[in-house]
C-alpha cells in the first residue's frame, strides 16, 4: 500500500491529537483505545502520553501516520512519572487502535493569502464561524482532497511531503509569477510555483485546480498555464478549470465579473485543444472544464469516456454526465412495481433544466409518476451563485412555500452539511418540513439513489 493510502486510510479512523504546547516536538495525550486493537494488546492505556513512533518524535499527525505504519512499532510514552517503551507488533499499515482529543496534533494551517477571487471574504455576516475559516493545510491534502496554494509551504516542507511520498492537489490557479502574486495578494505567491517542478520530478502525482476569473487568467493566460502544466506531464493526474463565484457580498473588494455564453465556450475551447494535444502525447485529456461552463455555453455534455476516471469529480466535473449515465442505467434494472406518485425535486438554476431533462426521461419511462423540477434562485448570497451546493433553506421556503408540491420534496444532499441535516443558514430539515408541510429527502448525486427517492423506493 502507498504511504499517501496509508494516510487516508488512518485519517479515517483516527480521531486527532491533543497538543501540548512548550516541547520542540508535540506530545499528545491518548484520549481512548480501541478495545483488542494493536495497541489495546500491548498494555497501552488511556491518558498514556506518546512522545515517540519508533525512536522518531511526532511534530504532527503525518509523523504519527507514517512512522506507526511498520510491522513492529516502537512507541515512548509517559504515563504519570513514569516513561515507558511499549512494542506493539501488527500486520503492516494496520492502525495502532489509538484515539486522540484532536486531529490534526496542532492547529489548522490558515491560509496567508488574499486571493480576488477568494468566496470566504463574499460571505455575508452572522453565519456560524467554521464558515469563515480560511484552510491552506497540506495536511489536509494528503487526508482530505483539499486544495491547497502552497505558498505557506518552505523546501523542508516540501522535501518532507517528497520523503513520506504523498500525492498533493495543488490550487494553481496561474503559472505566471507575477499574475499569481496579483490574484493572491501575496508576493511569494509565484516563486513557490517552483513546488511544483520539484514534487513532479521526485516522481509524485498532483491534481491541480484553476479559479477561472474573466479578464484575469482566462484566454492566453489559461493557455500559458495549460501548457506549463503539461510541461510537467506525465506527473500531473489532472487539472480542473472551474469558474469564479460571486456573491453579491463584494463591497470594497476586486472588481470581477461572471463568464458569460461567450466567455464559457472561449474556455472550453481553449481547453479542448489542450485536450488533443494531451491525448496524443500521454493518453489523458489531463484538464478538464467544470460542468458550469457547459451550462454557462449551452452546450450538451460530453460523453462519458471524455471524462476518463472522473478524477475532477469532487471539483464539480462531470457530476451530470455521471448523474445522467446512473439514471439511465437505475431505470433499465428497475422492476419494482411503483405507485402513482407526484414528487418536487429542487435544486440550484444552474442545473434546473438539467433535472428537468432527467425528470422527462423518468415520467416517460414511469408515467404514474410525476415530476415538478424547482430551480431555486439564491436570494441569500446573489443571484449570480447559481449551484444547488449554495441554496438555503430559507430561499427553498420563501419561493415554495404555498406551491403544491405533491407527496414528498427533494433535494441534492450538497445543500446540507456533510454530517448533519442542517443548511448554510442554519435551519434544518425539520425546519423547512415544518415550514412547507411536507416530507423532505435528500439525495446523493447518484443516479441509482436518486431514481430510488423520486420513485419512492426503500429498501
Amino acid at each position: 500500500m502507498p504511504p499517501y493510502d496509508i494516510l487516508r486510510s488512518y485519517s479515517r479512523s483516527l480521531s486527532g491529537f491533543a497538543v501540548m504546547k512548550g516541547r520542540k516536538s508535540m506530545s499528545a495525550e491518548i484520549t481512548d483505545i480501541v478495545k483488542h486493537s494493536p495497541a489495546f494488546r500491548a498494555g497501552v492505556k488511556k491518558g498514556d502520553i506518546l512522545i515517540s513512533v519508533n525512536g522518531h518524535e511526532i511534530s504532527d499527525v503525518l509523523d504519527y501516520m507514517f512512522y506507526s505504519a511498520e510491522d513492529r512499532t516502537e512507541l515512548l510514552l509517559k504515563r504519570g512519572e513514569k516513561t515507558l517503551k511499549k512494542v506493539v507488533v501488527k500486520s503492516e499499515y494496520d492502525d495502532l487502535g489509538l484515539e486522540f482529543a484532536s486531529f490534526l496534533m496542532d492547529d489548522k494551517r490558515t491560509c496567508c493569502n488574499k486571493c480576488i477571487f477568494c468566496f470566504i471574504d463574499q460571505m455575508p455576516p452572522g453565519m456560524r464561524e467554521t464558515l469563515y475559516f480560511k484552510d491552506d493545510d497540506a495536511r489536509l491534502s494528503f487526508l482530505h482532497g483539499n486544495y491547497v496554494t502552497l505558498t505557506n509551504l518552505n523546501d523542508k516542507d516540501i522535501q518532507r511531503i517528497i520523503d513520506m511520498r504523498l500525492n498533493i492537489n495543488v490550487s494553481v490557479h496561474t503559472t505566471n509569477p507575477e499574475l499569481r502574486c496579483r490574484m493572491m495578494n501575496n508576493r511569494f505567491a509565484g516563486e513557490k510555483l517552483k513546488y511544483l517542478k520539484m514534487i513532479a520530478d521526485s516522481g509524485l502525482m498532483m491534481n491541480c485546480q484553476i479559479v477561472c476569473c474573466p479578464g484575469i487568467n482566462d484566454g492566453a493566460e489559461l493557455e500559458r498555464t495549460l501548457d506549463d502544466l503539461s510541461e510537467l506531464m506525465p506527473n500531473i493526474q489532472s487539472v480542473a478549470v472551474v469558474p469564479v463565484g460571486l456573491t453579491k457580498y463584494r463591497e470594497g473588494l476586486f472588481p470581477l465579473t461572471c463568464f458569460d455564453k461567450s466567455g464559457a465556450e472561449n474556455v472550453i475551447c481553449i481547453i479542448e485543444n489542450k485536450q488533443r494535444e494531451c491525448l496524443e502525447k500521454y493518453g489523458t485529456r489531463m484538464a478538464f472544464p467544470a460542468d458550469e461552463f457547459y451550462l454557462l455555453a449551452e452546450r450538451e455534455l460530453p460523453p462519458t469516456e471524455f471524462y476518463e476516471d472522473y478524477p475532477q469529480y469532487e471539483n464539480g466535473v462531470g457530476l451530470m454526465r455521471s448523474l445522467y449515465d446512473e439514471v439511465v442505467q437505475a431505470m433499465e434494472g428497475c422492476n419494482e412495481n411503483i405507485s402513482k406518485r407526484k414528487v418536487t425535486v429542487a435544486t440550484g438554476k444552474a442545473a434546473e433544466d438539467f433535472h428537468r431533462m432527467l425528470a422527462e426521461m423518468i415520467m416517460d419511462r414511469f408515467p404514474q409518476v410525476e415530476i415538478r423540477v424547482e430551480g431555486i434562485i439564491n436570494r441569500f448570497f446573489g443571484e449570480t451563485i447559481t449551484v444547488a451546493g449554495l441554496v438555503t433553506a430559507g430561499d427553498l421556503i420563501d419561493q415554495l412555500k404555498g406551491t403544491e408540491l405533491g407527496d414528498e420534496l427533494i433535494i441534492p444532499k450538497v445543500m446540507l452539511k456533510a454530517d448533519e441535516p442542517v443548511f448554510l443558514d442554519d435551519l434544518t430539515v425539520s425546519d423547512a418540513e415544518k415550514a412547507l408541510d411536507i416530507k423532505i429527502s435528500s439525495s446523493a448525486n447518484d443516479g441509482f439513489e436518486y431514481l430510488d427517492k423520486i420513485l419512492g423506493i426503500s429498501y
